[in-house]
């Protein structure tokens, strides 16, 4: 029987080139394979680009695994769930990572029962355990408040891993891809995708800002998002982001949602404005190098996290800081 080893990551295309969450994946899991002493390997559903292959490649992966989905949707889970089973069938893997992205959430734990074993979802950190040489997966629970290193006694074991908790380091150059094409058996779809919105991002992607300046319950109201903070996010060049009770509320939209059930950022510098500093709120900011916490609450729970705070009204504070920023960068 042939053994379980390696490491696999599930990958995912963003347009002409890699997602960043799966160049994320790929360094974790060129690190999990150098401590095991074994190979790493990574599938691409669809029509995955050369460009692709060739980073994947060039990040660590000695065997990129391609399948064509046919005319499924790329939205379909059964599909992706049907190259999954079969890469693994194929690669064998002791260790599959995929990333807890809308994709990965349902199809880490579909693939996990398929094959008989377990899933350990929202991972922010993982390591080899040098005693029993299995994976210790970290995650939050409790809503955040607190850190669980689980492990799983079944093979593969199967990860999802959060967006940004992991850096993607620099791929490699002079690298031969090496290819294997998957034959996979799609059965008749059972899921139909009767319309797609694609959202429209103007300016910097969120996710990718270098500068996030978020907005909570104690702005008061939607015009702050569009003015105050938007102001100080252009100084910096960086996005507007908003916590949970704002977008409920119809102040931002939720694509600027971050948090435990929103967008993940990591940030060089975060700039938190009138915001409590709930855990679930924490969860989506606390990659960020540097917070920055403005609240007219002394004891609110953000200053607790922040590298720096600012206790004072955001109407006076913020307005204040972005009119210095201007003088300091004009310089």
């Amino acid at each position: 029987m042939q053994e379980y080893k390696g490491v696999l990551v599930y990958g995912e295309v963003a347009g002409s080139k890699l997602a960043g969450t799966t160049c994320e994946l790929l360094e974790c899991g060129r690190k999990l394979a150098s401590d095991l002493g074994q190979e790493l390997s990574c599938v691409l559903p669809g029509d995955a680009p050369a460009a692709a292959v060739e980073d994947a490649t060039a990040r660590g992966a000695a065997t990129v695994y391609t399948a064509q989905l046919g005319d499924r949707s790329d939205l379909d889970v059964e599909a992706h769930l049907a190259v999954a089973t079969a890469a693994v069938a194929a690669a064998m893997p002791a260790v599959v990572l995929m990333g807890h992205t809308p994709l990965g959430r349902e199809l880490g734990p579909r693939m996990a029962f398929r094959l008989g074993s377990a899933v350990t979802t929202d991972c922010i950190d993982i390591k080899v355990d040098t005693d029993s040489g299995k994976l210790l997966m970290t995650k939050p629970v409790y809503g955040g408040n607190a850190l669980v290193d689980f492990t799983t006694e079944t093979l593969p074991q199967v990860a999802t891993i959060r967006p940004k908790a992991m850096s993607a380091g620099e791929p490699a150059s002079g690298v031969t891809p090496s290819t294997v094409a998957l034959s996979v058996d799609l059965a008749p779809p059972r899921l139909q995708i009767k319309d797609r919105v694609q959202e429209e991002v103007v300016g910097i992607k969120l996710e990718d800002a270098p500068v996030v300046v978020s907005g909570g319950r104690g702005v008061g109201g939607p015009e702050p998002f569009t003015t105050i903070l938007k102001d100080l996010a252009d100084v910096l060049h960086g996005a507007v982001g908003a916590s949970r009770p704002a977008c409920d509320n119809g102040w931002a939209p939720e694509a600027m949602h971050i948090g435990l059930t929103g967008k993940i950022v990591a940030p060089e510098l975060y700039v938190a404005v009138a915001i409590s500093g709930a855990s679930q709120h924490i969860a989506g900011c606390s990659g960020a190098k540097t917070i920055v916490a403005i609240n007219k609450d002394a004891e609110a729970n953000i200053f607790r996290e922040a590298t720096y705070g600012v206790v004072g009204r955001f109407e006076e504070v913020v307005p204040a800081f972005t009119s210095r920023l201007r003088e300091l960068l004009a310089e």
